[in-house]
């Protein structure tokens, strides 16, 4: 027999504010490490782009 779907609670004033501030803790995580990535690449560019002072760049064999 196929179950029937069951109702869920009422939802309650506490319920809905918890709800509220999980999500804006949440967004405001996924912000800030959005920033966090868009800064780190522009620094890693900001290091490529520049060229090295002294030896010029080689390649080292790998390790493994």
């Amino acid at each position: 027999m196929p179950k029937t779907p069951k109702s869920s609670p009422p939802k309650t004033a506490e319920t809905k504010a918890h709800r509220a501030r999980r999500r804006r803790l949440l967004h405001t995580l996924r912000l800030t490490v959005q920033k966090e990535k868009s800064e780190r690449s522009e620094r890693h560019a900001g290091v490529r782009q520049e060229p090295r002072a002294g030896k010029p760049r080689t390649r080292r064999a790998s390790r493994r």
